[in-house]
């Protein structure tokens, strides 16, 4: 009987950067249709393997083979003309375009506007995305967004789709079709690369998964014969901690929000409408919903990027509206933007620079307008140390690091300051198992310690896990804030549709 051979076989891949190897003699091998998982905590080598196999690395030894041909792509150019297609976890698209000249701009020769759109029309409607090649790209949903960068790579009729961290930004309404999507391409003979810390979503989607750790090869499985937490200890090489809360009585309000309403900043941005709400001292305030409701300009009111009208913010009752961030922040009050690069850290700055940029009023690190370095560094390495940063050491650009230890680096970088208030916007996204149980740990025990935390996540596990109350954005509205505990999904799912008025009632 003879075997099929792989599509894609990798043989002891290795690539090193100044300080790590990034991936050290690395073999697998994807067979045609298949759906195998690469797992690893963040740093493992994930990211950097995939951009080798799409063109964008080029491996310092091992070789690759695609259909059982020499394979060594020079450029994206050239993985996509040997049939390799990549989803990034990133969305590269131009709000102010419509769905077809996004695409077409990422074609070697596209097609007249009229053809490519019949043509988008044709495969979204075949594989169960449904789009409208002449809709602005601003318009769409998160969701939405992610069909245009899927339809993009599917015109291109891969023979291996690489997905990064696909549903990181979606609801469990739109997991479900891109799952009925990705198996309708198993089907059909197309391989996918799939990369995701959401362990139940490999269980129900994968064949297989490779397991890295530091760069290593340390194990294979097929995920639906195990469990979610039998798959993170193989990531972690250890016993998986898990987040313990001791629950505490609340003190008195510490941040009160009295009636905000604020303008979309832009013409793809969302209003923000008669948000109301107390938070406490020890509370923290689980807010969920849909991306693009009016969670990033939530959080830039409460962070002072965005100036609120007199009367409408206030912390221990004193008017904060008229104040900056440098300003708020004076005061003990921090956030933690869902924008990593460019929005929470400048990607060519170090990390010494990166933690004196929020760090240097609440840290003292100038001094009669000087600088103060040595203070600033012992700050950075406070931090990676403390929350477990993957990086060769605090000189190294934000940039370098992967999602994930950025994000560790981000939120670690303002607990560490011990707010009064904190608001963060996604603490967990895109991080490993045991990275996101730090973090959740680490929000726990700011609240136990006084402090009072705002979590905006669309990771609704996450919210239920670790808010004490919780409450919803829906179109720049926020429904009545209610304990977390014993809440329903139904109820859940009431709340984040807007219906929250209506189930209150009922209350």
């Amino acid at each position: 009987m003879l075997t099929q051979p792989p599509l894609l076989r990798i043989d002891t891949v290795t690539k090193a950067y100044p300080g790590v190897v990034a991936n050290d003699s690395v073999s697998f091998e994807i067979q045609p249709g298949e759906v195998h998982a690469l797992l690893g905590e963040n740093g493992a080598g994930k990211s950097t393997l995939v951009k080798m196999i799409y063109g964008l690395v080029r491996p310092d030894s091992g070789t690759m083979e695609l259909n059982g041909a020499p394979f060594a792509p020079v450029e994206p150019r050239a993985a996509r003309a040997s049939g390799v297609a990549m989803v990034f976890q990133h969305f590269s698209l131009f709000d102010a375009l419509n769905v077809a000249e996004n695409i077409a701009l990422g074609m070697e020769n596209p097609p007249p506007q009229r053809t490519l759109a019949a043509r988008i029309t044709e495969v979204s409607e075949a594989y169960g995305l449904p789009l409208d090649p002449f809709r602005t790209v601003g318009d769409l949903s998160a969701g939405e967004r992610q069909r245009v960068e899927i339809i993009r790579c599917l015109l291109q009729d891969p023979k291996l789709l690489i997905m990064d961290e696909p549903t990181s930004v979606l609801t469990p309404q739109e997991v479900e079709i891109l799952f009925k999507t990705l198996n309708k391409l198993s089907d059909e003979g197309t391989a996918i690369l799939y990369i995701s810390h959401k362990l139940e979503e490999i269980r129900a989607l994968c064949d297989t998964a490779t397991v890295l750790r530091l760069g290593k090869v340390v194990g294979t499985c097929t995920p639906r014969d195990e469990t979610a937490r039998a798959m993170a200890e193989m990531m972690v090489g250890g016993t998986l901690h898990q987040p313990s809360r001791d629950r505490h009585p609340q003190g008195d309000v510490v941040l009160r929000v009295n009636d905000l309403s604020q303008p979309a900043p832009s013409a793809f941005g969302t209003a923000l409408k008669n948000i109301s709400f107390d938070l406490h001292q020890g509370e923290i305030l689980g807010i969920g919903g849909v991306a693009g409701n009016g969670q990033d300009e939530l959080l830039a009111a409460i962070s002072g990027e965005v100036l609120s009208p007199k009367g409408t913010l206030s912390v221990q009752g004193d008017d904060i509206g008229p104040l900056g961030p440098t300003a708020r922040r004076g005061l003990a009050i921090l956030a933690a933007p869902e924008e990593r690069l460019g929005h929470a850290a400048a990607p060519d700055m170090s990390l010494i620079e990166n933690a004196l940029m929020t760090g240097a009023t609440r840290e003292n690190l100038t001094s009669r307008g000087f600088i103060k370095w040595n203070d600033a560094r012992t700050f950075a390495e406070k931090i990676i140390k403390t929350f477990d940063v993957r990086t060769p050491g605090p000189d190294n650009a934000a940039r370098a690091l992967s999602g994930g230890n950025l994000q560790k680096f981000v939120v670690g970088r303002e607990v560490l300051q011990r707010p009064d208030v904190l608001v963060v916007n996604q603490p967990t996204w895109g991080v490993d198992a045991s990275a996101a149980a730090d973090i959740r740990q680490a929000i726990l025990d700011l609240a136990a310690g006084g402090a009072a935390v705002i979590v905006i996540s669309q990771d609704l596990d996450e919210l239920m896990e670790i808010s004490d109350n919780f409450a919803a954005l829906n179109e720049g509205r926020l429904s009545p804030a209610r304990p977390a505990l014993g809440l329903t999904i139904d109820e859940i799912g009431l709340m984040l549709g807007g219906g929250a008025a209506q189930e209150a009632a009922h209350v």
